[in-house]
């Protein structure tokens, strides 16, 4: 098989959530466990940090990854999903895995694949728990793929965890209310291990409370007083955000959403159960204190290059400055469509796609009425027709054409823009893949 033949035989001839929705959903762990079980438990050669949350799991995945890595770590990071290859899921020290890998992994093991019938994702979870064991990583960063009690990943024991935050997505499957979707994101929680909670309401807090007393959990709640790392966060001229921290003094952010502040103080927060149990030293006499600031500066100022995060308000050019963000559920759209709000520019032009099982009228709602709409859809079976989008968009007052596909809304849009304007692309991950292959 070829690396092209590998990657489709993952894609289509395996149940794939990612591509077929509901249909290529497989929860539980019945399935993983007997695959941890035949590759003998790859997951207990190495530490691990199992990171889950609706939002930001993927920037807090990376950003924890790039301060392992700067602090003489050798870091697995396993995220999904991937946005221009299959081997950006799987990188150690931020190097996606080898196509060899993939390929051979796959063909000595297609037999049993056939036979046991696992998912795309707990054929990937595996391979990645495999090559993290192959290339003897210290510590591997492990982002949930859904949910997380009967998510894959959740066969390991990490030495941390956290919860980014809780917000209404994916209803179908994880509960139609915030406690039910914690209490599945909050599976993740495991006995005597240190969980932190980067964001809560009075309903998931109490669901978190609740889990980790029943696990003897260590819990912290990073917007809590006595827990708070960020201070203030001062937008950079040049991207990012300058932080204020309580105890590590300033540093710079390389990443650029507002969403990243709430994000950043979860990183930190993290940061100081890692140190609380040793896996970073802190001292604190001057020097060495110094020495430590200036190594997260650096990795937080390098998310991207240490870890090939891409995505997340990511500027790819200028005259006209064009920008992508993966923000795809009504969570991440009142975010971003405030920052969108706030951009100096002449005129807004917004290439927007979305998949079929999100609350397209929820995010419809809060797109900005000051822009021109490019209606399209990414390359996955569930995407929401781009005609469709068109009519939605005009009974919310947008004003907008359709197209079928990412490359000829960018097309049209970058015809149209003139050089102080701005144009975004978003609404779907898969939009904001497509767009991002067409600039490879």
């Amino acid at each position: 098989m070829t690396y092209a033949e590998t990657v489709d035989y993952l894609f289509n001839k395996t149940a794939n959530f990612e591509h077929q929705g509901q249909a290529g959903y497989k929860p539980g762990l019945e399935t993983m466990l007997k695959l941890d079980e035949h590759f003998e438990h790859p997951h207990e050669s190495f530490r691990s940090i199992h990171i889950a949350g609706t939002n930001g799991k993927g920037s807090v995945s990376h950003s924890i990854a790039a301060l392992l890595q700067v602090f003489g770590y050798r870091v697995g990071l396993y995220t999904s999903p991937h946005l221009v290859d299959f081997s950006e899921r799987i990188r150690v020290n931020g190097q996606p895995i080898a196509e060899d890998y993939v390929t051979q992994f796959v063909e000595k093991n297609k037999d049993l694949f056939d036979k046991a019938n696992p998912s795309f994702f707990e054929i990937a979870t595996e391979m990645a728990f495999c090559y993290f064991r192959d290339m003897d990583v210290d510590i591997a960063v492990v982002e949930v793929g859904l949910g997380g009690r009967l998510d894959s990943t959740n066969i390991i024991t990490p030495i941390l965890s956290v919860i980014t935050n809780i917000s209404l997505d994916h209803t179908q499957l994880l509960g139609a209310s915030l406690e039910q979707i914690a209490m599945e994101k909050g599976g993740i929680i495991k006995p005597g291990i240190p969980v932190v909670i980067g964001e809560h309401t009075p309903e998931t807090r109490m669901v978190f409370e609740a889990l980790a007393t029943e696990a003897k959990a260590p819990i912290h709640f990073a917007e809590d007083d006595d827990e708070k790392e960020i201070v203030s966060a001062e937008p950079q001229p040049e991207g990012g955000f300058l932080y204020k921290c309580v105890h590590l003094g300033d540093f710079k952010g390389e990443l650029s959403g507002n969403y990243q502040q709430h994000n950043t103080n979860t990183i930190m927060v993290a940061m100081h159960q890692l140190m609380d149990m040793e896996y970073i030293c802190l001292c604190y006499d001057p020097e060495n204190n110094r020495k430590v600031q200036e190594e997260m500066n650096y990795a937080l100022q390098n998310v991207c290059t240490l870890t090939g995060l891409m995505g997340r308000w990511q500027k790819v050019r200028e005259n006209p400055t064009v920008i992508c963000d993966t923000g795809h559920n009504v969570a991440g759209w009142e975010a971003l469509s405030k920052q969108l709000s706030e951009l100096e520019c002449e005129h807004l032009h917004i290439i927007f796609g979305m998949v079929d099982d999100k609350d397209i009228y929820g995010v419809m709602n809060l797109l900005p009425k000051n822009a021109t709409y490019y209606y399209t859809k990414g390359s996955t079976k569930r995407a929401f027709p781009e005609t469709s989008l068109k009519v939605f968009g005009d009974q919310f007052g947008l004003s907008g054409e359709s197209y079928p596909t990412v490359a000829e809304a960018y097309k049209t849009a970058l015809l149209r823009a003139k050089p102080n304007d701005v144009i975004f692309i978003g609404g779907s991950t898969y939009v904001v893949a497509d767009f991002l292959k067409t600039r490879v």
